[in-house]
Protein backbone atom coordinates (compact mmCIF):
# COMPACT_ATOMS: atom_id res chain seq x y z
CA UNK A 1 0.00 0.00 0.00
CA UNK A 2 1.31 3.37 -1.25
CA UNK A 3 0.67 6.67 0.66
CA UNK A 4 1.11 10.41 0.65
CA UNK A 5 2.37 11.18 4.38
CA UNK A 6 2.88 14.45 6.59
CA UNK A 7 6.25 13.92 8.51
CA UNK A 8 5.96 15.56 11.92
CA UNK A 9 8.20 17.31 13.75
CA UNK A 10 10.55 16.53 16.91
CA UNK A 11 8.18 18.46 19.16
CA UNK A 12 5.06 16.36 17.89
CA UNK A 13 7.15 12.88 18.36
CA UNK A 14 8.48 14.09 21.58
CA UNK A 15 4.97 14.56 23.05
CA UNK A 16 3.90 10.73 21.27
CA UNK A 17 6.80 9.10 23.37
CA UNK A 18 5.82 11.36 26.55
CA UNK A 19 2.80 9.84 26.47
CA UNK A 20 3.89 6.20 25.78
CA UNK A 21 3.74 5.38 29.70
CA UNK A 22 -0.07 5.87 29.66
CA UNK A 23 -0.64 3.51 25.72
CA UNK A 24 1.53 0.40 27.25
CA UNK A 25 -1.51 -1.14 27.88
CA UNK A 26 -3.28 -1.07 24.10
CA UNK A 27 -2.64 -3.87 21.36
CA UNK A 28 -0.12 -1.53 19.26
CA UNK A 29 1.39 1.70 20.13
CA UNK A 30 3.23 3.75 17.12
CA UNK A 31 6.64 3.80 17.90
CA UNK A 32 6.96 6.02 14.24
CA UNK A 33 4.54 8.78 13.74
CA UNK A 34 3.32 10.69 10.90
CA UNK A 35 -0.04 12.24 9.44
CA UNK A 36 -1.54 9.95 7.03
CA UNK A 37 -2.51 12.33 3.94
CA UNK A 38 -3.71 10.04 1.51
CA UNK A 39 -3.72 6.45 0.96
CA UNK A 40 -2.72 5.38 -3.01
CA UNK A 41 -3.29 1.40 -3.01
CA UNK A 42 -1.29 -1.00 -4.93
CA UNK A 43 1.09 -0.25 -7.68
CA UNK A 44 2.34 -2.44 -10.64
CA UNK A 45 4.34 0.65 -11.82
CA UNK A 46 5.18 2.37 -8.91
CA UNK A 47 7.35 5.02 -10.90
CA UNK A 48 3.74 5.95 -12.61
CA UNK A 49 2.46 6.26 -9.43
CA UNK A 50 4.94 8.04 -7.79
CA UNK A 51 4.93 10.48 -10.77
CA UNK A 52 1.03 10.75 -11.04
CA UNK A 53 1.39 11.78 -7.69
CA UNK A 54 4.06 14.62 -7.72
CA UNK A 55 2.03 15.92 -10.74
CA UNK A 56 -1.63 16.08 -8.20
CA UNK A 57 1.08 17.97 -5.54
CA UNK A 58 2.68 20.81 -8.15
CA UNK A 59 2.27 23.92 -7.11
CA UNK A 60 1.26 22.75 -3.53
CA UNK A 61 2.38 25.89 -0.88
CA UNK A 62 4.12 25.10 2.27
CA UNK A 63 0.95 23.86 4.76
CA UNK A 64 0.36 25.51 8.26
CA UNK A 65 -0.57 22.30 10.90
CA UNK A 66 -1.36 22.30 14.68
CA UNK A 67 -1.53 19.46 16.97
CA UNK A 68 -4.51 20.40 19.09
CA UNK A 69 -5.05 17.81 22.15
CA UNK A 70 -5.85 14.26 21.84
CA UNK A 71 -8.81 12.34 20.68
CA UNK A 72 -10.11 8.61 20.02
CA UNK A 73 -12.22 7.16 17.07
CA UNK A 74 -14.09 4.87 19.82
CA UNK A 75 -15.33 3.05 16.25
CA UNK A 76 -12.92 3.20 13.25
CA UNK A 77 -14.02 1.41 10.14
CA UNK A 78 -11.26 -0.52 9.91
CA UNK A 79 -8.66 -2.51 12.78
CA UNK A 80 -9.27 -2.29 16.31
CA UNK A 81 -11.02 0.21 18.93
CA UNK A 82 -10.41 2.54 20.45
CA UNK A 83 -7.90 4.34 17.77
CA UNK A 84 -5.60 7.35 20.49
CA UNK A 85 -4.56 9.74 18.13
CA UNK A 86 -3.31 13.53 18.23
CA UNK A 87 -5.69 15.76 16.55
CA UNK A 88 -4.55 18.08 13.96
CA UNK A 89 -5.89 20.89 12.67
CA UNK A 90 -4.83 21.99 9.22
CA UNK A 91 -7.52 23.58 6.67
CA UNK A 92 -4.84 23.40 3.86
CA UNK A 93 -3.66 19.63 4.77
CA UNK A 94 -7.76 19.05 4.40
CA UNK A 95 -7.07 20.49 1.13
CA UNK A 96 -5.03 18.58 -0.51
CA UNK A 97 -5.96 15.57 0.67
CA UNK A 98 -9.56 16.75 -1.38
CA UNK A 99 -7.27 17.44 -4.33
CA UNK A 100 -5.42 13.71 -3.89
CA UNK A 101 -8.53 12.04 -3.59
CA UNK A 102 -10.59 13.92 -6.49
CA UNK A 103 -6.77 12.25 -8.48
CA UNK A 104 -7.01 9.04 -6.65
CA UNK A 105 -10.62 8.75 -5.45
CA UNK A 106 -11.52 7.37 -1.67
CA UNK A 107 -11.10 4.64 0.58
CA UNK A 108 -14.85 4.76 1.52
CA UNK A 109 -15.27 5.61 5.58
CA UNK A 110 -11.88 6.67 6.14
CA UNK A 111 -11.44 9.82 3.53
CA UNK A 112 -13.37 12.44 1.56
CA UNK A 113 -15.79 13.71 3.88
CA UNK A 114 -14.63 11.25 6.49
CA UNK A 115 -10.78 12.46 6.52
CA UNK A 116 -9.73 13.64 9.94
CA UNK A 117 -5.67 14.80 9.81
CA UNK A 118 -4.24 13.13 13.24
CA UNK A 119 -1.26 11.20 14.30
CA UNK A 120 -1.96 8.01 15.58
CA UNK A 121 -0.72 7.11 18.93
CA UNK A 122 -2.00 3.80 19.78
CA UNK A 123 -5.03 1.47 19.40
CA UNK A 124 -6.98 -1.75 20.74
CA UNK A 125 -7.32 -0.69 24.21
CA UNK A 126 -9.97 0.12 26.65
CA UNK A 127 -12.61 3.27 25.80
CA UNK A 128 -12.18 4.67 29.43
CA UNK A 129 -8.84 5.13 29.03
CA UNK A 130 -8.89 6.28 25.84
CA UNK A 131 -11.25 9.06 26.97
CA UNK A 132 -9.37 9.53 29.79
CA UNK A 133 -6.37 10.48 27.79
CA UNK A 134 -8.47 13.08 25.51
CA UNK A 135 -9.64 14.62 28.27
CA UNK A 136 -6.00 15.77 29.18
CA UNK A 137 -4.41 19.02 28.24
CA UNK A 138 -1.05 19.72 25.68
CA UNK A 139 0.42 22.69 24.56
CA UNK A 140 -0.59 22.94 20.78
CA UNK A 141 2.60 22.55 18.60
CA UNK A 142 2.36 23.86 15.41
CA UNK A 143 4.84 23.61 12.58
CA UNK A 144 5.18 24.65 8.59
CA UNK A 145 4.70 21.29 6.60
CA UNK A 146 7.32 22.06 4.11
CA UNK A 147 7.40 18.64 2.34
CA UNK A 148 5.07 15.25 2.05
CA UNK A 149 6.86 12.20 1.84
CA UNK A 150 5.79 9.17 -1.22
CA UNK A 151 5.63 6.24 1.39
CA UNK A 152 5.61 2.68 0.94
CA UNK A 153 3.42 0.93 3.83
CA UNK A 154 4.56 -2.48 3.09
CA UNK A 155 8.38 -2.24 3.85
CA UNK A 156 7.18 0.99 5.95
CA UNK A 157 9.52 3.43 4.16
CA UNK A 158 9.51 6.51 2.98
CA UNK A 159 10.39 6.22 -0.90
CA UNK A 160 10.86 10.05 -2.41
CA UNK A 161 9.99 13.46 -1.00
CA UNK A 162 7.38 16.00 -2.94
CA UNK A 163 9.04 19.75 -1.55
CA UNK A 164 5.99 22.18 -1.28
CA UNK A 165 6.84 25.38 -2.93
CA UNK A 166 4.08 27.14 -4.94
Amino acid sequence: MYSVNVPVPGRVRELADALYPELVGFETVREDHSCLLKRLGEADHVTQLQHRTHRALEGVSPIEARVTGIDYFADPPLGSAPVVYLAVDSPGLEAVHARLAEEFGTVAGLEGEDYVPHVTLARGGDEPTARRLADREVEPIEWTVGELEFWNGTDRLPVSRVVLSA
